[in-house]
């Protein structure tokens, strides 16, 4: 390993540091050093996420953000940690369940109109209509008809929406699927978590050529001038997760901002998986 810094020293030393030699036997100063790197960087974002949120409130402004990608990909580990200092009245994660029989028999979009947010709030999509592009396809839950209707009104959907006053962010967590395959063992092999382990997460690995075919179809059609897709590469959860809060810092115009914060993040124009 390279000589090591003041600062790297310092970190290494500090009672964060300290605390994770003690608990975790074996651990290298690399991967310390590179958990507290992870761990000052977010909590600075974090804080600028808060200065963002106090601009939405005082502006009367309407923000969605969409969570979507593979399953296992990180969607909901990036949406605690956008989440986790932000105040719980300003906002709401929305992660809606299989439609009621009331649900299915409206307008597809109706359901998801409900959820979107007033005056002064953000909301964050865990999924969002974007279902019924993939996932429900996919593992036919529905049919051509309903699939082709939704391909056919989304854009207009978003162009409306966008119109009313509400910004729209799109990211798309994209993972490989060498990737998905242990984070989906790992998931059920955790007593925790296993219940997380899904018919649907069984069948992905055995449909992923489809989900790709559907993916791309997706992109094509969907990643318009106004409302484009920002691809997280999630391979590595804590940089996708430093990556999604970037890029949300960067297209919201709060302020005040800290441009020293925030690493301008490129639009992938292509995903990896």
């Amino acid at each position: 390993m390279h000589s090591l810094s003041k600062k790297e020293l310092k970190l290494l030393n500090s009672k964060k540091g300290l605390k994770q030699f003690l608990l975790n036997d074996g651990i290298s100063k690399t991967k310390v050093l590179r958990n507290l790197t992870y761990e000052v960087r977010i909590k600075k974002l974090q804080e600028e996420l808060i200065k963002l949120q106090n601009w939405v409130t005082e502006n009367n402004e309407k923000i969605v953000v969409l969570f979507e990608g593979r399953d296992a990909a990180g969607k909901g580990g990036a949406i605690r940690r956008i989440t986790q200092h932000l105040n719980p009245r300003e906002f709401k994660v929305v992660a809606l369940p299989k439609p009621t029989t009331e649900e299915e028999g409206q307008w597809y979009f109706q359901r998801y109109i409900n959820k979107l947010p007033r005056e002064g709030k953000i909301v964050f999509f865990d999924r969002s209509w974007y279902n019924r592009a993939v996932v429900e396809p996919v593992n036919d839950f529905c049919t051509q008809e309903q699939y082709d209707i939704f391909m056919d009104q989304v854009n207009d959907f978003e162009r409306m929406i966008i119109q009313s006053g509400i910004r729209l962010i799109k990211l798309y967590f994209s993972i490989t699927k060498e990737e998905q395959a242990m984070r989906f063992e790992a998931i059920k092999s955790n007593p925790i978590k296993k219940w997380k382990f899904s018919n649907v997460d069984q069948n992905a690995l055995r449909l992923w050529d489809v989900y790709t075919e559907y993916k791309c179809k997706m992109f094509e059609h969907t990643n318009t001038e106004i409302a484009p897709w920002t691809i997280i590469k999630a391979n590595k959860k804590t940089e996708a997760r430093i990556e999604a809060i970037e890029y949300i810092l960067d297209v919201i115009p709060y302020n005040p901002k800290d441009e020293t914060i925030i690493e301008h993040v490129e639009i992938e124009e292509k995903v990896i998986d």
